[in-house]
């Protein structure tokens, strides 16, 4: 069985073009004007073993918000679409990462109601780095939980983030990221037990 999705979204501000496949291999080919996000996604796929390729553009002259919030509404439709009733899968899924100083903790449940709490205690100063080319860029930290909540939103799962204790934001986003990684790795992965049914009393995700 394949579990791959494909999802384009075109609006007046973005123009996003995802590729997902569940049981990758970790790659990550992604087309991606802003930095640091590209780092946290080549982050997520490395550790949720999910393969990602495709191209984001955005009105970055505007804001980073609309691509880094429209990015994870699309990834979540990825998820969904790849997923479809979710039979056979393990449903949720739980992990805490260690990155340095910083603890992160992230849990999930692709049970068909979005909602997402994202405790990252983010100072909310954005990130700046060069590119090798000298060019300054930034990754504006504010749009963090709007991504989060953008994937929860698409995929309609309970998503909750939480930053246990830490100092750097990098650190904070990146453990959140992978920590989200290996939870959501959990949750979509296939239970050989369940054999096929679908993970609800109910009979159907909703």
């Amino acid at each position: 069985m394949t579990r791959t999705a494909h999802i384009t979204r075109n609006t007046l501000e973005t123009q996003i073009d995802l590729t997902l496949n569940l049981d990758g291999t970790g790659s990550y080919s992604v087309s991606n004007p802003i930095g640091f996000f590209g780092h946290l996604l080549q982050s997520f796929c490395k550790h949720g073993m999910f393969d990602l390729s495709g191209t984001l553009h955005g009105d970055l002259h505007v804001d980073e918000h609309h691509l880094i919030e429209d990015t994870g509404i699309t990834l979540g439709q990825c998820f969904a679409r790849a997923l479809g009733n979710c039979a056979g899968i393990y449903r949720s899924g739980f992990f805490i990462y260690p990155m340095d100083e910083s603890l992160l903790q992230a849990s999930v449940d692709f049970g068909g109601r979005p909602f997402c709490v994202c405790n990252a205690q983010l100072s909310g100063i954005p990130l700046v780095s060069l590119s090798p080319e000298g060019t300054q860029s930034s990754f504006q930290t504010d749009c963090f939980d709007d991504f989060w909540q953008g994937f929860a939103n698409g995929a309609s799962c309970n998503l909750h983030l939480d930053t246990i204790r830490g100092r750097s934001d990098h650190h904070k986003m990146e453990g959140l990221f992978k920590a989200a990684a290996r939870a959501i790795r959990a949750a979509v992965e296939i239970d050989s037990r369940r054999q096929g049914q679908i993970p609800s009393t109910k009979g159907i995700i909703v």
